[in-house]
């Protein structure tokens, strides 16, 4: 299991974090104006364990209780010939906020990824978050103004 050195104790998270990790991620998803649901997330991040499709990191608070976590997801990419990871989820509870847990949890991900041989993250964020714009700039991230990204339902 890595280790990381940081600031804020972060590690990987195991299938039985679940219970912990269940409330961040309905946090997360209310954060984006999603209603509450603690039985999908509980089952969302069950469906993660058990596929091993994810990655996901906790930053721990000085007690070991878990504040945030960064979920990462593995797509091949046929223009670069590897695996890219897409940091899809990023969340520091707000009671942590502040304290440079996601800065951590952002140095963090690259250096897993790094660990794992994946030559690059990618992420997106709203367009109005300019406080998380700011962290990912500060950390080296640099926003692409070369592609557009577009969305379709399929009224599923």
């Amino acid at each position: 299991m890595p280790t990381f050195d940081l600031a804020t104790p972060i590690r990987l998270a195991t299938a039985a974090d679940i219970p912990e990790l269940t409330p961040l991620v309905d946090a997360y998803r209310r954060f984006y104006r999603q209603p509450g649901d603690l039985e999908g997330a509980r089952a969302f991040l069950t469906q993660r364990f058990a596929n091993g499709d994810a990655h996901l990191l906790l930053a721990l608070d000085a007690q070991g209780s878990a504040h945030g976590f960064v979920q990462l997801f593995p797509v091949p990419s046929t223009t670069s010939l590897a695996v890219r990871w897409i940091l899809n989820d990023l969340f520091v509870a707000p009671e942590a906020r502040g304290q440079g847990m996601g800065s951590d949890l952002l140095r963090a991900a690259r250096q897993l990824a790094r660990d794992h041989g994946v030559p690059q993250l990618m992420l997106r964020t709203q367009v109005e978050n300019h406080t998380a714009q700011s962290r990912y700039q500060a950390l080296g991230w640099q926003r692409d103004e070369a592609f557009f990204t577009y969305l379709l339902n399929t009224d599923c």
